[in-house]
């Protein structure tokens, strides 16, 4: 079996019986039409794609037209610097689980139930609902999201949802079949879920979105460096408050250590167990960026191509405040609303 070649602290900890894996079905280099597969093989509809999945979910527009009229209760003040985290409850927290599939093409996913665990250590550490679904085909997973929609989240600060599955560029894939990302965010813009309207909506992906690598580039030092009005209404976007990190970029590969899981999960756990209620998120997820471009190479030696790749999460937002996860318990009852 390959070697992996993870850094820990400041050394770099070297042990055997693990792989490092994208989280991708296609093969090395493919130039396959089958990326387009469904009728998305013409130039404009590649083009479309392309484009990601915000550019998707927000050209669809969900049913929304200029003379819509929908209302939802305000939050916290128009002009607040952060958002409202004093209701009662954190909020939900789904955790969709891809480890086997029914799709012949698709491996398993060894390791995804490390990051599964840790991460679901994490949130409750967080004060988070957490609720873990393992290897739904897509109508169970199109189900759990249709009742977490409907729920009445007034009494929660926010929701998240995170899925660990293969993907490719524009697509995500359930136990069955595979299924466009905008199709989960859809249910919560402010229209659809109004409890949620105004309250941050956090979607953490770790799939493959291409079959790209990342060779990285060297660092050296320089030669010269040396060391050393609130009560009024007003109106919101209805795609406003999302946040999506995706533990690549668009069209690269994503990777996966089976022994202790994805490079993404690993680092995002490690900055939420660290700064989870220290930091705001994207201060967070700034520190999960520079573990997982610094502290992480793949290590496939078997398969020269494949072999000391790197790679950096893509972080998309759509918030309109500072988010951070305050201490439930040090809340008087009084400001709980």
């Amino acid at each position: 079996m390959a070697q992996s070649e993870e850094q820990t602290g400041d050394f770099v900890n070297r042990s055997t019986n693990t792989e490092d894996f994208p989280d991708a079905f296609g093969s090395l280099g493919s130039t396959s039409t089958s990326y387009y597969g469904g009728g998305y093989n013409n130039a404009g509809n590649q083009h479309q794609m392309q484009q990601g999945a915000i550019a998707q979910l927000a050209n669809k527009g969900f049913g929304t037209s200029s003379t819509s009229n929908y209302t939802a209760r305000m939050p916290t003040d128009r002009h607040a610097v952060e958002y409202n985290m004093r209701h009662k409850n954190r909020g939900l927290a789904m955790i969709f689980n891809h480890e086997h599939f029914t799709v012949q093409s698709l491996k398993s996913r060894s390791g995804t139930n490390v990051d599964c665990d840790n991460l679901a250590r994490c949130l409750k550490q967080l004060d988070f609902d957490v609720q873990i679904y393992k290897d739904f085909t897509l109508k169970e997973l199109m189900r759990q999201v249709e009742w977490a929609a409907s729920q009445d989240h007034t009494n929660n600060d926010c929701i998240l949802v995170t899925i660990l599955s293969h993907g490719e560029l524009g697509y995500i894939y359930a136990k069955d079949t595979q299924y466009k990302l905008d199709s989960i965010w859809s249910y919560f813009t402010a229209q659809h879920c109004p409890t949620l309207a105004g309250k941050p909506k956090l979607f953490f992906i770790q799939a493959c979105q291409g079959d790209r690598l990342d060779p990285g580039v060297t660092m050296k030092r320089a030669v010269t460096q040396t060391d050393g009005e609130s009560s009024m209404s007003y109106k919101i976007p209805v795609h406003a408050d999302f946040l999506i990190a995706y533990s690549t970029i668009p069209g690269f590969y994503s990777w996966r250590n089976t022994t202790r899981g994805s490079w993404f999960m690993q680092s995002l756990c490690a900055e939420l167990t660290a700064n989870g209620k220290r930091y705001d998120i994207l201060t967070l997820l700034t520190f999960v960026c520079q573990r997982v471009a610094v502290d992480f190479e793949s290590c496939t030696p078997d398969t020269p191509d494949m072999h000391q790749q790197k790679q950096i999460p893509c972080i998309t937002t759509m918030l309109t405040r500072i988010l951070r996860f305050s201490e439930k318990n040090q809340l008087p009852p009084a400001a709980r609303v």
